[in-house]
């Protein structure tokens, strides 16, 4: 396709992986990890699936990994309010999280639509 670093969605992305990872490392002890790792985990694979489907042959394949990043976006937000549920973000912490990951939610939409309309093959 092209360059991801390009695309302002990846960039987005992984804007929002760093801030995840700072916010992540300071969960209390008595998570043992387990909802650290899990916020961490799929928001680092917003950005990677972003990557992966540039690298990819087809349009097709290309969305297809657009989609798997936009239900990374979703599950990071399970995890986000999770996290914000049990005391481990500040709710003023976690509102901005979420601002963000519906903005690249949208703008993964928008790259999905404008790869199907330019496909050849987008009639089904």
């Amino acid at each position: 396709m092209h360059d991801f670093r390009r695309l302002m969605v990846w960039q987005r992305g992984r804007e929002f992986f760093v801030a995840v990872d700072r916010i992540a490392r300071r969960f209390p002890r008595g998570d043992r990890g387990v909802l650290s790792s899990q916020l961490r985990r799929s928001a680092l694979a917003i950005p990677s699936n972003i990557a992966e489907g540039c690298g990819k042959d087809s349009v097709k394949e290309t969305i297809r990994f657009l989609q798997i990043s936009a239900a990374s976006v979703t599950e990071t937000e399970s995890h986000l309010v999770i996290a914000t549920d049990l005391g481990y973000v500040h709710t003023k912490q976690s509102e901005a999280l979420l601002d963000q990951l519906a903005s690249i939610r949208r703008m993964l939409f928008r790259l999905t639509q404008n790869l199907r309309d330019r496909r050849p093959d987008s009639g089904g």
